[in-house]
């Protein structure tokens, strides 16, 4: 701060302790329109003072979150995103294939949770670099259609795993293998890093029995994506199918210490409850109990070569999710589960941290 800067604040405080003083002065001898005159005369400039101190804060700090904003790069993902009104736009808008469909994105060890949620389901996730996305299904046994929702409430019948998921995903990884010679390993859906396999975890909300027999049947080719199921999925159906290696069960990260039956063989992640595995979490940020909890879960999760997850992250005080997600990406988290996308995967986290908390990356 400049010398004249930091003087002129300093008069202003000790002006503003003199008008409080001589306040009282006046007040005592009960002369009523000088103590008005005196209050308009002494608030009036200190108001003032602090409202431009707090102007310029606000342009400062928009200043810096222009700064701090990378440059998002020009591809067909960003254009999907923007043109992207319903489910079918899912397919038509990958017709005819773009040759820049992934251009310039790197993939980030970030899980977009309740993906169905977002303004473009999966096209959000993957402009963001995430390379794991969610949706929750309801098998609806009049259709025997997978629909995609959070609640029985919200579906709909155009909004299906097919829809959202399953035929773009397929559509993509056929237009990014094309012409390829196989057996050659198969290229992911991020065309500059081709050994980067998206996760697609599917949270089974209906009975796990009926409903995971129409997941496995609606998957088709989708290689080299991983599918992991959750929710309802019952791992001995999971455990028990040898033919498909690339589906997986979702372990429970809290048990793996205390259950062997959870192995690389059979699980891809190992997800839990940040709140039911460790507690409230205060917010000035998680107690060292917690951060020793958390980091043995983890460990725990690499030494059987599973990804660990924690899902349930607070997102309010800000700061306390900064934190959070410091601290599980310095220990070593398999992946981020993340709720929003543009602030975990494009903002600079410990820059952000001097607004009162911000965003990491």
């Amino acid at each position: 701060m400049a010398p004249s800067r930091l003087l002129r604040r300093v008069l202003l405080s000790v002006r503003s302790l003199f008008c409080l003083s001589r306040g009282r002065e006046l007040a005592a001898t009960g002369r009523r329109r000088v103590i008005y005159s005196h209050v308009s005369h002494c608030l009036l400039p200190v108001t003032l003072s602090w409202g431009l101190v707090v102007l310029v804060w606000f342009l400062l700090d928009m200043v810096l979150v222009g700064s701090l904003t990378p440059p998002v790069h020009a591809n067909r993902l960003q254009r999907i995103q923007e043109s992207w009104r319903k489910p079918s736009d899912s397919i038509t808008a990958l017709s005819p294939w773009p040759k820049d469909f992934s251009q310039g994105i790197t993939p980030i060890r970030c899980h977009s949770h309740n993906d169905y949620w977002r303004k473009v389901p999966l096209f959000d996730a993957l402009t963001a670099g995430c390379v794991g996305v969610e949706a929750d299904v309801w098998l609806d046994e009049t259709s025997n259609n997978l629909l995609v929702g959070h609640r029985s409430s919200s579906l709909s019948a155009d909004r299906t795993l097919q829809s959202l998921y399953i035929k773009p995903l397929t559509t993509i990884l056929t237009q990014i293998n094309q012409g390829a010679n196989f057996p050659v390993p198969r290229s992911g859906v991020f065309e500059a890093f081709p050994n980067a396999s998206l996760t697609l975890l599917i949270d089974v909300k209906t009975d796990g029995h009926t409903s995971w027999p129409v997941v496995m049947d609606q998957l088709g080719p989708c290689v080299p994506v991983a599918v992991v199921g959750t929710g309802n999925t019952p791992f001995n159906l999971v455990n028990a199918d040898a033919e498909y290696r690339d589906v997986f069960f979702d372990a429970p990260l809290d048990q793996l210490a205390d259950n062997t039956s959870f192995t690389a063989n059979n699980s891809y992640y190992a997800s839990a409850s940040l709140r039911k595995a460790v507690g409230i979490i205060w917010p000035w940020g998680p107690s060292r109990r917690q951060k020793e909890t958390m980091k043995k879960m983890i460990d725990t999760a690499a030494a059987r070569g599973l990804v660990s997850r924690f899902w349930d992250i607070p997102g309010w005080p800000v700061n306390r999710r900064t934190k959070l997600w410091r601290f599980l990406v310095e220990s070593g988290i398999g992946i981020l589960n993340v709720d929003e996308l543009f602030e975990a995967t494009q903002w600079i986290w410990d820059w952000c941290i001097l607004r009162g908390g911000c965003y990491v990356k």
